[in-house]
């Protein structure tokens, strides 16, 4: 879909939209879904926006937090769940503390099925792995998208090594990534890689989905 996301208006506060922030903000949409420039930037975009957002001690924080991020990730550019971002109408931080807020009244109101609904949207083509679903569910651990991918960037030389005979670049460490949110389709993969989808998924699902099962029983997230 078009990405919208432009840099504001001449003369307008910077307190409206920090340079820092827009600057993240505009280079992630300058990529492509799923690439691994747009995922840097919008995992440096949580890190700088994260301390400015609206904060409480509710039980269910951390939850509307996940989802807010996973909406910062579809929507930001594309617009997969929304209207993509606009910024002649509100900075980013605007933006985002109006969607947590909401969030968190939603779970007041006891509206819990919330949350598997912005699940079920990653699940279309199998994804998110249950892992990250499992993490989504704890309200106690950090921001889902910034755990999962520390934990990644920390094994990445392991999981390199671990890949398709005769295919080094198809490796546990870039599928992994691959499948994170903002998640990179099977079929783009398959264009990309030249190799079937169906060994994509099946390499994913053998090689991949394991490893995550296993961080998720070490962080206490799993059973055994």
């Amino acid at each position: 879909m078009r990405t919208v996301l432009r840099q504001s208006k001449p003369g307008r506060s910077m307190d409206y939209f920090p340079d820092e922030i827009c600057q993240l903000a505009c280079e992630a949409c300058r990529h492509n879904m799923g690439s691994v420039e747009r995922q840097r930037r919008l995992t440096q975009l949580i890190r700088l926006v994260k301390p400015r957002l609206w904060h409480d001690h509710s039980p269910y924080y951390q939850d509307a937090l996940q989802q807010t991020w996973i909406y910062l990730c579809q929507n930001l550019c594309e617009g997969k769940t929304a209207k993509p971002y606009n910024p002649d109408i509100a900075s980013v931080v605007t933006w985002l503390n109006a969607y947590l807020k909401f969030r968190l009244l939603d779970f007041e109101r006891g509206i819990q099925t919330d949350r598997k609904r912005y699940i079920s949207a990653y699940n279309d083509e199998g994804g998110t792995t249950d892992i990250v679903e499992k993490l989504a569910a704890k309200p106690e651990i950090p921001p889902i998208l910034e755990r999962v991918q520390d934990w990644l960037e920390q094994n990445a030389h392991d999981f390199r090594r671990i890949h398709i005979t005769n295919h080094p670049k198809i490796n546990c460490y870039e599928m992994i990534r691959r499948r994170l949110p903002p998640e990179a389709s099977w079929q783009s993969l398959e264009k990309e890689f030249g190799v079937s989808y169906k060994t994509l998924e099946s390499f994913y699902r053998r090689q991949c989905k394991p490893r995550l099962r296993e961080f998720g029983r070490t962080e206490g997230h799993l059973n055994s």
